[in-house]
């Protein structure tokens, strides 16, 4: 049997210390140091009885970590990912995998270059319920796709605001929560061809969006729209509906992703199955209604079960840096169609 795999983490915040708690229901895998100039980080090493450094590079030569969980600030993603890759070491790189997609095209050449795969944190896709809604569409249980509708609708406490960076561009909710649905589109609908989008900051005056409504054209021909806001008080989001994190009051009714197709449609996350009895029956028949079952299994647990066997060589990342850059591109393509007023297309990175 395989010794627990050895993995070091650098940022102790809020996510790193998150990827810690899931690491412990993971038998497969240990920490074996952590590596923030924080000043916090030193006692949080310490409780988790591992060795402590300021500086991950220091770490990657004393320790030779044979993994590595790089959470530290979006701005650093990159260049910790990167040293990390130099020196051969595997990496599971939070989301977004980086802010510029010139700096994802660099790691994307440096993992390919030296054979160091990069799994990005877009640890959604590793939702049981996701993979269960990726299976429906896959199947043709929804015929062709034409409609999707994304709502990610909620309010901020104002002391979310407290911290100044929040209240910068950049760091408004786009990249910050929309990220994570527009790759969940990705995922389940195809990549994005066109773009066209209005972005507002008139509730709360920052200079970064509290609000956003995008079009979405897909390459196989559906049309979708994602509704987004961090300043309403409505339950229409991931957060509030799919109960991943038990730190949010969970509204188990409310949908916030629905697809439609020729033959079927689908609601997520309750993953409510729509069709008629008999195909093309039309709307003066009643459509029928089944729930798709949803294995049990926390996301971030899942994540790193597969980051394990990533790391050994044995799996391809589900999301890899190309494909964490596909999403940051399509960010980027919002951010341009908001500005200009324009239909614009996503960058490709390959």
């Amino acid at each position: 049997m395989n010794s627990p795999l050895r993995i070091a983490l650098i940022g102790a915040g809020i996510m790193g210390r998150q990827h810690y708690q899931h690491l412990s229901q993971v038998p497969q895998a240990q920490l074996c140091a952590v590596a923030d100039p924080g000043p916090q980080a030193e006692a949080f090493a310490a409780e988790c009885g591992v060795a402590y450094f300021a500086d991950h590079r220091q770490m990657l030569q004393a320790v030779r970590p044979e993994a590595v969980i790089v959470a530290n600030p979006n701005n650093l993603h990159v260049a910790t990912a990167l040293d990390c890759v130099e020196a051969g070491v595997p990496v599971l790189l939070e989301k977004p995998v980086g802010v510029h997609l010139d700096e994802v095209r660099a790691l994307v050449e440096a993992s390919r270059r030296c054979g160091v795969p990069v799994l990005v944190g877009h640890h959604r896709r590793h939702n049981p319920l996701i993979a269960s809604a990726r299976s429906v569409i896959a199947e043709g249980a929804l015929g062709r796709l034409v409609n999707v509708t994304a709502l990610w609708q909620l309010q901020k406490p104002d002391s979310y605001f407290d911290t100044p960076w929040r209240r910068e561009p950049g760091a408004g909710f786009l990249l910050t929560n929309l990220i994570h649905d527009l790759d969940l589109l990705r995922y389940l609908c195809g990549e994005v061809v066109q773009v066209q989008a209005f972005t507002r900051n008139q509730v709360r005056g920052f200079a970064n969006e509290d609000s956003a409504a995008v079009l979405l054209e897909f390459a196989n021909g559906a049309l979708g729209s994602l509704t987004g806001s961090d300043a309403v008080a409505a339950p229409w989001s991931w957060e509030l509906s799919s109960g991943e994190s038990p730190v949010y009051p969970r509204q188990a009714d409310q949908p916030c992703y629905l697809l439609a197709g020729t033959r079927g449609a689908l609601s997520i996350p309750q993953l409510k199955h729509w069709q008629y009895a008999e195909p093309n029956s039309g709307w003066h028949t009643p459509l029928l209604q089944r729930d798709v079952g949803i294995p049990a299994g926390a996301a971030l647990t899942l994540q790193l079960q597969h980051f394990v066997r990533v790391a050994r060589g044995q799996e391809a990342p589900l999301t890899d840096a190309a494909d964490g850059g596909r999403t940051l591109a399509l960010i980027e393509a919002i951010r341009q169609a908001a500005a200009s007023g324009r239909a614009c297309t996503p960058e490709i990175i390959v």
